[in-house]
């Protein structure tokens, strides 16, 4: 057992992101590195596939988040609040498209900013003929946003990345504590999964580094990100940047 203590904390996040590689987008079909050719139309279906896999999987590792005592302030939500507003202020800059994009045209790596890109599936448009599947659906990539996503990636983070890279020990490290390594790895890891949005999520998840170390705190950095997810998803439907999504 001790040396799958970290299994519980990477395997959800490691099932979210193989499915959630067969997810195609307007430009490239689905799964294309494995052979397949998954239409856009069929975003739903995997995206659903992803969310009830990783769901699963944290149900199977749930046992292992009892250590952390689950309690929330205020100043969680709080940052939450903060957090929407700075990424959705930096990603509007298009930083990364206007000035990354060029730099490294030549060298061809540009399609590293490109592979962040989201897949912006509008179900309003792309489901029109099935109103309740397209309110479903929605209902579904909310949930996805605001619930699985914060516990997959917060539990990483700060469950195990960051005590991992402060000790050897890192089971025995206490919530909250973290070296300044450990406190560069939470934020660069994060930038390297949204490359797309570079200088948003260096903001966002440099503030929630702080805010575990400020509270010491697992569940307060999980509910600052369920809070700027779910404040995101309802900025996208009402103002139709789809892009963001």
């Amino acid at each position: 057992m001790m040396r799958v203590r970290w299994l519980p904390f990477v395997l959800p996040l490691a099932v979210f992101m193989l499915v959630g590689a067969l997810e195609p987008t307007p430009e490239t079909p689905g799964g294309k590195a494995v052979g397949l050719a998954i239409p856009y139309s069929a975003y739903p279906i995997v995206y659903t596939l992803k969310i009830a896999a990783t769901v699963a999987a944290l149900l199977c590792c749930w046992p292992a988040y009892r250590r952390f005592p689950f309690r929330l302030g205020w100043l969680g939500i709080a940052a939450g609040v903060v957090g929407v507003v700075v990424w959705i202020g930096l990603c509007s800059l298009k930083i990364e498209e206007n000035y990354l994009v060029p730099l490294l045209k030549p060298l061809g790596l540009d399609g590293l900013i490109a592979a962040g890109h989201r897949s912006g599936f509008n179900p309003f448009v792309e489901l029109a003929a099935q109103p309740l599947w397209a309110y479903a659906f929605l209902a579904l990539r909310l949930f996805g946003m605001a619930a699985v996503v914060p516990l997959v990636e917060e539990f990483l983070y700060r469950g195990f990345l960051t005590p991992f890279v402060t000790r050897q020990d890192w089971w025995n490290v206490p919530q909250g504590e973290a070296s300044r390594a450990a406190i560069a790895m939470a934020i660069v890891l994060p930038m390297a999964m949204h490359p797309a949005e570079l200088l948003a999520a260096a903001a966002w998840f440099g503030m929630v580094a702080w805010l575990f170390v400020r509270t010491r705190n697992v569940w307060e950095c999980i509910a600052a990100h369920a809070v700027t997810n779910l404040l995101l998803g309802v900025y996208v439907v009402v103002w139709g940047e789809w892009s963001l999504m």
